[in-house]
């Protein structure tokens, strides 16, 4: 920095050339990186789909260059069409004719049975997991941590104790597909008004990218969680 006649501070040649680096930096690094994911996607998508593909139908044979993405346009062809079929009156006989094989498998049953029930609940349009997140003191009180409601606790789980309690996935940063499951009683939730998405963002960046606080303007100048010996209280 250096002082003008005027006693302006004003930055050095090479300040500012320091200044538009990392303004270069901060516009092309996430567009570079995405694609860059992108790109590791659909080419992870082509080496497994394209030979399984006859050679003769690689797009290479009728064009002077390769097309990436075709692999994964196979794949989401082939996906729609099962579904598809799969909605037919044959499509549902093979579908119980192979559940009913692989129910006589005793590992493989176990792991189909375990796999389908959280795809069907994660797909289903009416689910609740994943569409809300929630403020829990862990792992101990006075240090919170941010969680992912996957619905309410049934079974043996919940018949054993009298409060009524949530499935919480606690997910680790940076990387948010491992975790811990929770039990917790609904009174010792704290449902924020963060969208997942916002959530997920904020786990994975480990705090440096911070939605915005959407409550009211009024709301923001008081607490509206308490924290006590016996639990934490809301207003």
């Amino acid at each position: 920095m250096t002082k003008d006649n005027s006693g302006i501070v004003r930055p050095t040649f090479f300040g500012r050339l320091r200044a538009y680096l990392f303004a270069g930096i901060l516009v092309t690094a996430p567009l570079g990186i995405t694609l860059y994911l992108t790109w590791v996607f659909i080419d992870f998508i082509d080496g497994k789909i394209m030979p399984l593909l006859p050679a003769k139908y690689h797009p290479e044979n009728f064009l002077p260059f390769s097309v990436p993405g075709i692999g994964l346009l196979v794949m989401l062809t082939t996906l729609t069409l099962i579904g598809w079929l799969t909605a037919g009156i044959l499509g549902r006989w093979m579908i119980r004719l192979s559940e009913h094989l692989l129910a006589r498998m005793p590992v493989v049953r176990n792991v189909y049975s375990a796999i389908k029930q959280i795809m069907e609940t994660v797909m289903a349009q009416q689910s609740n997991a994943f569409r809300e997140v929630v403020l829990v003191e862990y792992p101990r009180r006075g240090i919170w941590a941010i969680g992912f409601i996957t619905g309410g606790t049934v079974g043996e789980v919940q018949n054993v104790t009298d409060d009524t309690m949530i499935n919480v996935f606690l997910p680790t940063t940076p990387n948010p597909t491992s975790g811990f499951l929770l039990f917790i009683p609904d009174r010792d939730l704290y449902r924020l008004n963060m969208t997942v998405e916002e959530g997920i963002k904020m786990v994975i960046s480990a705090g440096i990218v911070t939605p915005p606080d959407r409550r009211p303007e009024s709301e923001r100048k008081k607490p509206v969680i308490h924290v006590e010996t016996t639990g934490i209280t809301q207003e």
